[in-house]
């Protein structure tokens, strides 16, 4: 306890570096390379080191180009500079360990370190084809961007016979053949190094890149062209230098900037061309795609309808069934009588409610019937199926089909037995009917030789009655023509009646079937007098809708200013007695506060009054006071002298 004690003290002076590990971690879980790394970050990218400064010129500034404070990134480390950074795993500190002890015995022997295997032609050969990502090379934020570096040109070294100092880095790009299609991006470009006092024309597709120019098209062609014919023009042009070329100079150097005009001019011609073909290209597929859009939406508008139609046709059809059952049933019992049911003949009848109920009557013999069905897993599982077709025989499964033998159907003896001689003859009578029902009519052949016609007999002659007198017979005669008369009439009113149920029928045959000229001309001229009469009709109830509609705003109008008179006049009235009451109210509380102010004044003088009595009482008082006072004096003077 006492050394205990003894080391408290010390420890207050130690630095939190050389702290052990319960001091932090009460469960002194050893560290890892990744708590290492994780600290690294969390304390490279840690917020407190940016500083914020204000400028006081903008320090109440919101704009984006006068920022109100700057950052500064503060160099004050918080791991003292002689703490090493790297990690030191369990066998890098066995290492370190070793070593000091060569240092201290010189009798130890260091053990030879075996190094592994790296397989850079095995499985780990593709960690071979990235570069290093040194995210703490630099202690500096990820967040802070630093000015893009100016590549100075390349200047030759002068030619020398020493020999060239070897450079102790070099940057090496690496190109492999294991790459995927998907991941590849840009083709390889090597760097190149241009010889001094030379300009290759390899040097004017430098601005071309893989996917703008490269692979070279038609248009890359032509301009590779039109460079190397400017190239040749610039050689053709006099040099600055003489000052008698000048004009000339300046001559070819207008012409060649007309002609360079002239081209841009022609591609602005094509661009817009392009532009306008690609602007009418895109219109004529927004035209398809809203035609395509209209036709679903009227497909879908018609397809409604006809379900809509269908349905409808449906529940008339249903209607006309309910219908025509109900008028032939109540056809079947007109006078309306009750019969009573008969049983045996509903049990006879195969056809009636007891065998066959109707389900419209409320009877529904199907209903539940998937409880009675039969649920098999041998049936209706296919697992099932092939266990039943493994435990059924081999001749169920593998039929084998046997060529029948014939018929006998003579005995020993040669003759036909009784079963098939039966079948011989019904076959004999299926055969005579066949023939005689296609048996086809022949036609008659004229007659070889003459032929006499037989002659029908006579008739019978109708009986006659024979009468006394010419009156009954005229009577009689009568009679008949009556009968004609009337049986006449009878066929007339059918045919009349038969017509007038089928006269729809009959309108529709002959519009239908209205093959004359003369019919299609009177059919013309009825639709002209049913059109006339309809646009007549028109005319009439547009002008009828538009005297109506005058009419209907005059007299909106006349209600208008009406009721807007009316209105106001009720507004006015209600404001001219609310005014009045007001007044009277006003005049009342006038009459009430003069009453009031009257007696206060009143009041108020009546005090005024009994002041001013009090004040000469007082007064009066003070004077008698003071003249006896004056005497009392004079009388003591008196008696003093």
């Amino acid at each position: 306890m006492k050394e205990q004690k003894e080391l408290e003290p010390l420890a207050a002076f130690q630095p939190w570096w050389e702290y052990p590990m319960s001091a932090f971690n009460p469960l002194f879980i050893v560290s890892s390379e990744k708590d290492h790394t994780q600290a690294n970050i969390q304390a490279t990218l840690i917020r407190s080191r940016l500083k914020k400064v204000p400028r006081f010129k903008t320090m109440f500034s919101n704009l984006i180009h006068y920022p109100r404070y700057s950052l500064y990134w503060s160099k004050s480390d918080p791991v003292p500079p002689f703490i090493s950074r790297e990690w030191k795993g369990h066998e890098e500190r066995h290492r370190e360990a070793l070593r000091q002890l060569t240092r201290t015995d010189t009798s130890f022997q260091m053990p030879r370190e075996v190094y592994e295997d790296p397989e850079v032609t095995g499985k780990n050969r593709y960690k071979y084809f990235e570069r290093p990502f040194l995210p703490f090379f630099q202690q500096m934020p990820f967040s802070v961007v630093y000015a893009v570096s100016k590549a100075e040109p390349y200047t030759f070294p002068p030619t020398s016979t020493k020999q060239l100092s070897i450079p102790s880095k070099s940057t090496v790009g690496t190109q492999t053949d294991y790459r995927d299609a998907d991941v590849q991006t840009d083709p390889y470009s090597p760097e190149y190094v241009v010889y001094q006092d030379s300009i290759p024309e390899l040097l004017t597709l430098a601005t071309l890149t893989w996917g703008r120019g490269l692979p070279a098209g038609q248009a890359e062609v032509e301009m590779i062209e039109r460079a190397r014919e400017k190239r040749a023009w610039e050689a053709t042009l006099p040099p600055l230098s003489d000052a008698f070329q000048y004009e000339k100079r300046r001559k070819m150097m207008n012409e060649m900037e007309r002609k360079e005009w002239a081209f841009r001019e022609q591609e602005i011609e094509k661009l817009q061309e392009i532009r306008l073909e690609v602007l009418k290209e895109l219109l004529r597929k927004r035209d398809e795609n809203q035609n395509e859009v209209n036709m679903k939406h009227l497909n879908a508008r018609w397809s409604k309808l006809q379900e809509a139609k269908e349905a409808k046709m449906a529940k008339i059809q249903r209607t006309h069934i309910s219908t025509i059952r109900k008028l032939v049933g109540n056809g079947k019992n007109i006078e309306g009588k009750l019969e009573r049911r008969n049983i045996i003949k509903d049990y006879s009848d195969y056809a009636s409610q007891v065998y066959g109920p109707l389900s419209r009557l409320g009877c529904f013999p199907d209903n539940n019937s998937e409880d009675f069905v039969v649920k098999n897993y041998y049936l209706n599982t296919y697992e099932g199926l092939v266990e039943l077709e493994s435990c059924l025989p081999d001749f169920v499964t593998q039929p084998r089909i046997r060529a029948p033998k014939p018929k006998v159907i003579t005995t020993k003896a040669g003759f036909l037995k009784r079963a098939a001689r039966l079948d011989y003859e019904l076959a004999e009578i299926h055969k005579a009917l066949l023939d005689k029902k296609n048996k086809v009519l022949e036609a008659k052949k004229p007659p070889r030789f003459l032929q006499r016609n037989t002659v029908p007999q006579p008739r019978l002659p109708t009986p006659t009655l024979e009468m006394t007198s010419s009156e009954e017979e005229e009577i009689e005669m009568a009679v008949i023509y009556l009968q004609k008369l009337l049986r006449g009439r009878v066929v007339q009113n059918m045919m009349f009646e038969g017509k007038e149920k089928r006269l729809e029928l009959i309108q529709e045959l002959r519009t239908c079937h209205a093959l004359q000229e003369d019919e299609k001309l009177v059919k013309k001229a009825e639709k002209q007098v049913i059109l006339a009469l309809q646009q007549q009709r028109n005319l009439h109830e547009h002008k009828v809708s538009l005297v109506e509609n005058h009419l209907a705003g005059l007299e909106g109008r006349a209600l208008a200013h009406m009721f807007d008179f009316l209105s106001k006049e009720l507004v006015r009235l209600q404001e001219e007695r609310r005014i009045h009451a007001f007044v009277m109210l006003a005049e009342r509380q006038r009459r009430v506060r003069e009453a009031e102010e009257s007696g206060r004044r009143q009041v108020e003088k009546q005090r005024l009054q009994e002041e001013d009595q009090i004040f000469k009482e007082a007064s009066r008082g003070s004077w008698v006071y003071g003249g006896c006072l004056e005497g009392a004096k004079s009388n003591q003077r008196k008696l003093m002298t």
